[in-house]
């Protein structure tokens, strides 16, 4: 189905050529004096000096060719050679209808079908999740669910942190906790236990507590490093160690990652890579990419064209240990040999530009990705506190995700609970409605922000009710549900009721916002940008409360007229329910 725009766009377009001009003069926009008129075109400005005529003239014979339109409604030149343009109802009626009942609202398919890969999430196995994990997963996961809407094979990978020497420390604590441990048995030959010999909440306060023993104590650090050695050399008791620590953590991770709605497709992590690694570094040495360069091994990326020193990509450290980036290396290369994406799209800090520089032009010097192959650093940028620094707990401390979660999910159910409208609501479900609107408030307060911009996280404003917001937005949709479920009640079907054409201001708003569906998705898409999709959202959220202000929709004695407005909710509703899906939230029946 094609958007709106260019439908409108090829009549004027045909009423350019009809008066004798150039066709591509007749590109049409969205009015910026709404006030004055729906939609514009320019063209006759831009052909003045070609045709060496004024370009109010242009515009007054293109307006009369279009008098006659299907399309407009009105057709007006204005000086100093604007042509105003208002639709009309019966062709903005028809083109909803379509709309309507068209899978996807007629979002096309897209002409070739792209195979990506998402890598959104990079948490470390052992640690709990904290705030800096938030905006990867928040935005990653929207990013996925939007190009899967547009039809796209979409691989979300969470790349864990689960090798190098985090884990030898974890090892070394647990020897020195529990020397007795079967698996430092280093003779023993039977099967290890099922069982892990310590909690997720043991897991979380050992990593710490070896970690800072390391820099204090050198013979621990040491015993740390053989231990890492050990593991990575196949060591049968230490691996079967850090696959107990990797089932724990993963659980742990799984949970609070649901939470979020957010899931992936691959749980790989850096030791997926670990055994390819020897043979990637052959290759670039036996292809002259890579060079020994103060003792390390490294592979030279920087371009004539660069205006700024880009540092050489570093394979290998001087003792021959691997890197970030030999990991981020192998697993392009494991990815282009076992999925063989058209695009990886990586969602991280911005502050890693750099870093993520060297490794793209590393991956295309050395052929570990396809000529045509795209390769996206989607930065964003930091969550801050109030105080304009990145978000901390009041000790001063990095907040756990978990805490923040259960934190505004306790202010959104004080305010369920306080609304004398919700006095009727069993606890469990304004516990769920909670958590619903607490979800929506935290993604949709990320997610409205470009993502490269850094942002205070404020949850006062986040879960207010009102201005662009998540309970907002869903607010809207649950008005709609209720005006829809009275309606039911009355005896009436609303998905039987006809749209029909709009015979007021606000009724024609609300239906012009919900044309721009497909613009803002396909932009969302290509420009790897949710918050165009929260932008028109709140935009339609806006049209429709105009709209249910200025109309009582569930007292209206005209059944035609009834039938045409809630037929109209319908499908306002099913564009707001399935756009903040892509956002990853949903709405709840009532709030």
């Amino acid at each position: 189905m094609e958007k709106i725009l260019d439908l409108i766009s090829r009549e004027v377009k045909e009423a350019f050529s009809a008066a004798g001009y150039d066709a591509q003069l007749g590109r049409v926009t969205v009015s910026n004096r709404p006030d004055l008129c729906e939609y514009q075109c320019n063209g006759a400005m831009a052909g003045a000096k070609r045709y060496r005529k004024a370009p109010l003239a242009i515009a007054a014979e293109v307006a009369e060719k279009l008098k006659e339109s299907r399309v407009f409604a009105r057709a007006e030149a204005v000086a100093p050679g604007f042509l105003n343009l208002d639709i009309r109802e019966s062709f903005l009626k028809k083109y909803l209808q379509e709309m309507s009942a068209e899978p996807k609202f007629g979002l096309p398919e897209p002409a070739a079908k792209k195979k990506i890969v998402i890598d959104y999430g990079g948490p470390n196995v052992a640690k709990p999740l904290h705030v800096g994990h938030l905006r990867s997963a928040i935005i990653g996961e929207s990013v996925k669910r939007i190009a899967r809407y547009m039809g796209h094979e979409v691989i979300g990978d969470i790349h864990l942190g689960d090798w190098g020497l985090q884990m030898g420390l974890i090892i070394t604590e647990l020897r020195e906790r529990q020397p007795d441990l079967v698996y430092f048995d280093e003779t023993y030959t039977g099967d290890y236990p099922d069982r892990a010999p310590f909690t997720i909440s043991e897991l979380e306060e050992i990593y710490p507590a070896a970690s800072s023993r390391s820099k204090e104590d050198a013979v621990y650090k040491e015993k740390a490093m053989e231990a890492t050695y050990k593991l990575q050399s196949g060591v049968r008791g230490y691996r079967a160690l850090w696959e107990q620590i990797i089932a724990v953590s993963v659980s742990d991770l799984k949970r609070n990652y649901a939470r979020l709605q957010v899931s992936f497709d691959l749980w790989k992590g850096e030791s997926d890579v670990h055994d390819i690694i020897p043979g990637m570094v052959a290759s670039m040495k036996e292809n002259g990419y890579a060079h020994v360069s103060d003792g390390a091994l490294v592979v030279d990326v920087k371009e004539e064209t660069d205006t700024k020193e880009i540092p050489p990509c570093m394979i290998l450290k001087s003792d021959g240990a691997s890197l970030y980036n030999t990991t981020d290396l192998a697993t392009i290369m494991e990815r282009m040999e076992k999925i063989a994406p058209d695009e990886i799209i990586y969602v991280v800090d911005k502050r890693q530009e750099l870093y993520f520089e060297q490794v793209f032009r590393c991956a295309r010097k050395t052929g570990l990705v396809r000529p045509e192959t795209r390769l996206e650093f989607l930065g964003f940028g930091t969550m801050n506190g109030k105080d304009g620094k990145p978000f901390k707990t009041r000790e001063g401390g990095v907040m756990r995700l978990e805490y923040l979660i259960g934190d505004i999910n306790e202010k959104m159910y004080e305010k369920i609970s306080e609304n004398p409208d919700n006095a009727a609501m069993p606890e469990d479900e304004a516990r769920a409605t909670a958590e619903q609107v607490a979800l929506a408030a935290v993604k949709y307060g990320d997610l409205s922000n470009q993502a490269s911009k850094d942002y205070i996280f404020d949850i006062e404003k986040f879960s207010s009710s009102e201005g662009d917001t998540g309970p907002y937005i869903l607010y809207t949709v649950t008005r709609i549900k209720s005006i829809l479920r009275k309606y039911k009640e009355q005896g009436k079907t609303p998905e039987a009721a006809l749209l029909r054409e709009a015979c007021g201001g606000s009724e024609k708003a609300l239906m012009m916002e919900l044309t721009g569906f497909n613009t803002a998705v396909e932009t969302a898409f290509a420009e790897t940008a949710p918050h165009k999709i929260c932008a028109y959202i709140y935009g339609l959220s806006n049209a429709f409360n105009r709209f249910y202000h200025e109309n009582k929709i569930l007292t209206e004695t005209d059944a035609e007229k009834q039938a045409g407005w809630i037929a109209l909710l319908v499908l306002t509703r099913d564009v707001l329910e399935t756009c903040i899906d892509l956002l990853g939230f949903s709405a709840p029946e009532r709030m």
